[in-house]
C-alpha cells in the first residue's frame, strides 16, 4: 500500500464513467448535500436540507472509500413532527445524538412494536420491516445518525420500488415479538446479542487489553443482521494501538476528547481533533490511532459492515494481531516516538501527564520478537 495512489488526469479519465455507480445517483435524486469527508468535527451542528422523501432534514456524509460498502447520513425531526414511514431491504443501525422520541416497527403480517428513545441510545431496524420515527418534543429537534449497507444492495439491483417496496417479511429476524426492542441482550464473549441499548454512553464494557491502554469494549449484533458495530473506552491519559482495517468504520464520540491520528502507510500521521459528536471515518487500510487528552474517560462507538475486518484463519480481526505476527496492529514497542511526543504535549496542554507507563510494561509480557 503507498500513500494515495493518484494518478495522471489522462488514466483517470479512462475510468470516469466507472466512478458513478447506481447507488451515487440514487443519493443524488434524494436532494440532499454529501460531506465527502473523513473526518466530521460535529455531527451535532452539521448542516442539513429539507427531505422531501423522509419529511424531515438531512445530509449524507459518504467518502470514496465508504460509499461501496456502507453509508452514513445524519437526520433531523423537527419538533412535533414525524419521518414518513419506510422500509428498505438493506440494513440500518441508529445512534441518537440529541433529543427524544418513539420509533413503531411493523410488518406485512400486522404485528406493531414502538418502543422509546433518547439521547444515546442505539437500535437498529430489522430488515425489510416498515419503521416510523416520532419526536417525542414540542420544541426541541431530535437528530440521530444511521449508518446502512444500502449502497451494495443498490448497485445489485437498481430497482428502487423493489429496494424500498416490496412486501416480504423477514420472520426470522423480525415477527413482531413485543419484547423486540425491549433493553436486554444475550453476552457471548465480547459480543452483545441485542435490538436496543438505552444508553450507549454508560454501557458497562469488557476488559479489552489487547486493544491496550487497559481499555474497555463491547461488540454488538443487532436485529440479527449482517452489520456490526463495537465500543470502545480507555482511560484518562491514555491512547489506542494503531491499527488499520477495510473500509466504512463509522467512529462517533461518545463521551470525552482528544485526537485521532490517521494516515496511509508510508506517510505522517494526520491529526483530528475530536470532541462528543465528532466523527472520523478512516479510509481503506489507513493506519489510526485515538488519543485521549481530557479529563474524563473516553468513549467512541464503532458503526461498520463485516467488510471492514480482514480475519485470520481463526476468525480474529487482523486488526487486533500484532504486525509482528503478520496482523494489522502495531505495538507500542514499535510506534514512532513521534507519537509519544505528540501525545505528551497535548496533555501538557490540559495540565495533564501520560498514563501509559502501566500500557507499555503490560504488552511486554506477550510481545512477540521481532521477525
Amino acid at each position: 500500500m503507498a500513500k494515495d495512489a493518484m494518478v495522471s488526469t489522462e488514466l483517470a479519465s479512462k475510468f470516469a464513467t466507472e466512478k458513478e455507480t447506481p447507488y451515487t445517483r440514487w443519493v443524488a435524486a434524494e436532494g440532499l448535500d454529501i460531506i465527502s469527508a473523513h473526518y466530521i468535527p460535529s455531527l451535532l451542528t452539521c448542516d442539513l436540507k429539507p427531505w422531501a422523501r423522509r419529511g424531515g432534514n438531512g445530509v449524507y456524509i459518504n467518502h470514496e472509500a465508504s460509499r461501496t460498502s456502507n453509508d452514513c447520513y445524519v437526520c433531523e425531526i423537527p419538533p412535533a413532527k414525524q419521518l414518513e414511514p419506510q422500509r428498505q431491504l438493506f440494513e440500518e443501525m441508529i445512534y441518537v445524538l440529541s433529543g427524544k422520541g418513539s420509533t413503531t416497527v411493523w410488518n406485512d403480517a400486522g404485528k406493531r412494536v414502538t418502543f422509546e428513545w433518547q439521547a444515546g441510545s442505539l437500535f437498529a431496524i430489522p430488515l425489510n420491516a416498515i419503521c416510523q420515527h416520532f419526536n417525542g418534543s414540542g420544541k426541541d429537534a431530535a437528530r440521530f445518525v444511521a449508518v446502512t449497507n444500502g449502497p451494495g444492495v443498490i448497485n445489485l439491483y437498481e430497482d428502487m420500488d423493489f429496494i424500498f417496496k416490496t412486501q416480504y417479511d423477514f420472520k426470522q429476524r423480525f415477527s413482531g415479538e413485543p419484547d423486540y426492542f425491549d433493553n436486554k441482550g444475550e453476552q457471548k464473549g465480547l459480543l452483545l446479542e441485542t435490538n436496543f441499548v438505552a444508553d450507549a454512553v454508560n454501557l458497562p464494557l469488557i476488559s479489552a487489553k489487547e486493544r491496550g491502554a487497559g481499555g474497555g469494549h463491547i461488540r454488538f449484533n443487532m436485529a440479527k443482521g449482517s452489520m456490526n458495530s463495537h465500543i470502545s473506552q480507555f482511560p484518562i491519559g491514555t491512547y489506542k494501538k494503531a491499527h488499520c482495517h477495510g473500509p466504512g468504520a463509522h467512529v462517533i464520540i461518545l463521551s470525552g476528547e482528544g485526537y485521532s491520528l490517521m494516515w496511509p502507510e508510508g506517510e505522517e500521521p494526520r491529526r483530528y481533533e475530536w470532541q462528543v459528536g465528532s466523527m472520523v471515518v478512516p479510509p481503506n487500510l489507513w493506519f489510526h490511532q485515538h488519543f485521549n487528552t481530557g479529563t474524563t474517560p473516553a468513549r467512541y462507538l464503532a458503526f461498520k459492515h463485516e467488510v471492514v475486518s480482514i480475519r485470520n484463519a481463526q476468525g480474529v480481526p487482523k486488526a487486533w494481531i500484532s504486525k509482528r505476527v503478520g496482523g494489522d496492529q502495531i505495538d507500542y514497542a514499535d510506534e514512532s516516538p513521534v507519537v509519544r511526543d505528540l501525545f505528551k504535549d497535548a496533555l501538557s496542554k490540559h495540565g495533564l501527564e501520560p498514563r501509559m507507563a502501566d500500557a507499555y510494561q503490560a504488552e511486554l509480557a506477550d510481545l512477540p520478537p521481532k521477525q
